[in-house]
């Protein structure tokens, strides 16, 4: 592997890219992005429904 940088910046800290940490300029940004995932960051907020059949979702309990 190369340590050519790419143009496009870090989305961790802006600077540029360098090929050896792919989408990263460092270790430590490439190491907080994981963090990151690993707390759960990323998720993607999801607010529960009924499903296609109509039934409310297991955890919720029935109306009466």
């Amino acid at each position: 592997m190369s340590d050519t940088k790419s143009s496009t910046p870090c989305p961790i800290c802006g600077k540029p890219r360098v090929q050896q940490f792919r989408l990263f300029c460092s270790k430590r940004c490439a190491d907080v992005d994981l963090n990151r995932w690993f707390k759960g960051v990323y998720a993607v907020p999801v607010t529960e429904t009924d499903d296609e059949d109509g039934d409310k979702p297991a955890n919720e309990p029935p109306e009466r």
